[in-house]
């Protein structure tokens, strides 16, 4: 049988914020994710490479090996990026059922990524969105921004993207740049509304496309992978914004 998939409902550059701010979501293709960003697409494509060598993730309590990833954390307001000490990942069990409450300590991102400029300015971005939608009118935030660059392989036969299944991260905005997906079938995303019956279901195929969600909103989720070809995976890097700290300041110090 046939996979059927559904086709992103894409919105503009000029409309990210409106469309975020009505709908709980927005979704942009990956030229207009540039133009936003304010970069070339080949800038962010010259990021893809560093997806080939990311550690395992070793804290899957579903024993599975089909997860690496890298993580760090940053501060941005005002359009100035500062990357923090490295600090554990950490969430409450309300948010992450699976994982939470207890301190994930990954490998950081590299050196070489976070030097670059595009890298910059795609956390401004991403900081002025969150600025636009959850604090309008105020002076800009200091937004607590903790990034996670994801593999999700089909070594095993199927792979994993939320083994915690559909949730809310415990943050303001969650971004979810599809980076690569090559010889895997599967993979949908699925966004609903928290307090409500609305949803959708489309899948990112394009690299560098992006789902934003207003996290106090929507809840999401990604479908598992399984191969067509071998060697399959999944490249995804998710940013999200916080306000008020990073969660478990208070825990981890």
């Amino acid at each position: 049988m046939a996979q059927v998939t559904f086709s992103p409902p894409f919105t503009t550059p000029s409309g990210t914020a409106a469309q975020l701010h009505s709908a709980g979501f927005a979704v942009l293709s990956p030229a207009d994710v540039a133009a936003w960003i304010g970069c070339p697409l080949s800038a962010l494509l010259a990021f893809n490479a560093d997806w080939q060598a990311l550690p395992p993730d070793e804290f899957l309590k579903d024993g599975g090996r089909y997860r690496r990833r890298r993580h760090s954390c940053f501060v941005v307001q005002q359009g100035q990026v500062q990357q923090v000490p490295h600090r554990a990942h950490w969430q409450p069990v309300e948010y992450n059922a699976l994982h939470g409450g207890m301190e994930r300590w990954f490998a950081p991102m590299e050196a070489g990524t976070v030097a670059q400029p595009a890298w910059s300015q795609l956390l401004v971005a991403l900081a002025g969105v969150s600025d636009a939608v959850f604090a309008p009118g105020q002076v800009p935030q200091a937004w607590s921004v903790e990034a996670h660059q994801f593999r999700i392989d089909t070594e095993g036969g199927i792979g994993r993207p939320t083994p915690e299944g559909a949730h809310r991260d415990g943050v303001d905005l969650v971004a979810v740049f599809l980076v690569a997906r090559e010889g895997i079938k599967g993979g949908e995303t699925r966004v609903f509304e928290a307090n409500g019956p609305g949803g959708q279901r489309f899948t990112l195929t394009e690299p560098w496309s992006l789902l934003l969600l207003d996290d106090a909103r929507m809840i999401h989720e990604s479908t598992p992978i399984q191969p067509v070809a071998p060697g399959g995976y999944r490249d995804t890097l998710v940013v999200t914004c916080r306000r008020g700290g990073f969660q478990g300041a208070d825990v981890v110090g």
